[in-house]
């Protein structure tokens, strides 16, 4: 049996949806961008133009979660299925956008560069229980007009895997489409394999920008799923209770949806969001806060009440260190996202709020998601009734090491973590070395990325992927990439 939390009843969860649908009828949101307004208006939508609200209908709002995808698919960069979003599976990624790194050497934070996102690459690819990456960090060595572009090019040339990632401009969607259409060779493969997830992300409350509305609608025209990231901060932008912040999500996320399924019925998307609370004591947003991962567990259940696949921004840390705060926070987090079926998990290896990413963390968290996938598979089983011969055997040899049953089913029944996580006894710590958590998790780092084999993209792609690059980077006058070295 898979074991589940659930953190809503049945009635307040409808009666939440209830509540979010009113208030986009009768209160409206804030949307501005023009085109969309009018597409809602000619959908039936109450519009005002001078102030950019639009109410929405019942009908508005019914037609598109008919037409909303119960699930969908995601293939790495050589077309393999990686991720099949139905149900409660659950797939983890990296945090995104980080604007710092922590440095490996100094323990210090700092703006990251093209090598340490390469560096991240490479690491993030050979991590068993990371299912895709992330657009993780923000290169400071690039022209910031192509940042969204040059991580979403330097994930695809130096990892395999499926790409979580988002634009922050109207104008970087374009090459970062072209840049997906060179990895699948046409446009319709692209269509039929999605290679990544852009996050399109309202502002509280209530409200989409010209560029996240641009990016929805692109996305759509496109069929590149999206996760819908909203994200209230309760008692500061969103009401102070859970029950009153989820309605607003609620609210953001379903006029998400009726944007993206009026421009093209059927677009693929995941219901989520990196919902806080607010701390006023320190005027911070603590996202290893528990009601934080509350948010994130009941805001994953309305979602799939609705028919939706799910995401949710937990599993990391506010933590400055890779300390017991981080692993603490992290681990909770992640176990509660998992328990409640979040079909994509976002957040390993991030601190501070979201601001900064460790790879060290990042192998420490691997070893946290694997845990979590064993507390899934539950308790079931094995050729254990009648119980009486196993322990005779136990009985007549006073232990079963190489017991029939020990050997069949050691590997299925007991999760052995690496090296990161210390198990053994005190004398052969101390033979070696007496390391700390940080220490092993540096070495690991570094055993990884020194055994890094280079992406089976064909050379042809990756040769496009770069000539579409650098065209995109001598548009804001930079006429070399940074180097791997540099």
């Amino acid at each position: 049996m898979r074991p589940v939390i659930r953190l809503l009843r049945d009635e307040l969860r409808d009666k939440i949806i209830a509540e979010a649908r009113e208030v986009l009828c009768k209160l409206g949101v804030e949307i501005h961008n023009p085109s969309v307004l009018r597409m809602l208006a000619d959908h039936g939508a109450h519009v005002d133009e001078n102030t950019c609200y639009a109410r929405f209908t019942d009908d508005i709002i019914d037609k598109a979660l008919a037409a909303v995808p119960h699930s969908f698919r995601l293939f790495d960069v050589l077309g393999n299925e990686t991720h099949n979003f139905e149900g409660d599976s659950v797939y983890f990624t990296p945090g995104s956008t980080s604007l710092n790194i922590l440095d490996s050497q100094s323990g210090e934070m700092r703006r990251p560069t093209t090598a340490d996102y390469i560096r991240y690459a490479k690491l993030a690819g050979s991590l068993e229980h990371i299912a895709s990456q992330s657009t993780a960090l923000i290169p400071a060595d690039v022209h910031e007009n192509i940042s969204d572009s040059y991580r979403l090019y330097l994930s695809l040339l130096y990892c395999e895997k499926p790409v979580v990632t988002g634009a922050f401009t109207v104008e970087s969607f374009e090459i970062m489409k072209d840049l997906q259409v060179a990895v699948r060779g046409s446009e319709t493969t692209l269509r039929a394999k999605p290679l990544t997830i852009f996050s399109c992300c309202p502002t509280a409350p209530l409200k989409w920008t010209e560029v996240t509305s641009q990016n929805l609608v692109d996305c759509a025209r496109w069929a590149i799923p999206v996760e819908l990231i909203s994200m209230p901060l309760s008692g500061f932008m969103a009401p102070v209770t859970l029950v009153g912040s989820l309605i607003q999500q609620t609210a953001e996320n379903l006029s998400g949806v009726v944007i993206s399924q009026l421009v093209n019925p059927g677009a693929p998307m995941l219901w989520g969001g990196s919902p806080a609370i607010f701390d006023i004591r320190f005027e911070t947003t603590p996202m290893g806060a528990v009601e934080t991962m509350m948010l994130n567990c009941g805001n994953s259940e309305i979602g799939k009440r609705l028919g939706l696949p799910t995401q949710g921004y937990t599993a990391f840390s506010d933590a400055k260190q890779l300390d017991a705060q981080a692993g603490l926070e992290s681990a909770m987090g992640a176990t509660l996202a998992a328990l409640s079926g979040i079909n994509s998990i976002s957040g390993p290896g991030m601190l501070d709020f979201e601001s900064c990413q460790s790879l060290e963390k990042l192998v420490v968290d691997n070893e946290i998601c694997g845990m979590t996938y064993r507390l899934l598979r539950g308790i079931e089983p094995r050729e254990d009734f009648p119980s009486i011969p196993l322990f005779e055997e136990l009985r007549r040899k006073k232990q079963l090491l190489i017991a029939p049953h020990t050997r069949r089913y050691l590997r299925e029944e007991i999760t052995f973590p690496g090296p990161v996580i210390d198990r053994a006894n005190l004398e052969r710590w101390r033979e070696h070395g007496r390391l700390t958590l940080r220490q092993r998790a540096a070495q690991e780092v570094e055993r990884t990325v020194s055994a890094y084999k280079p992406s089976r993209l064909p050379e042809e792609t990756k040769r496009e992927l770069t000539r579409l690059m650098r065209s995109e980077a001598r548009r804001y006058g930079m006429e070399s990439l940074p180097t791997e070295d540099e």
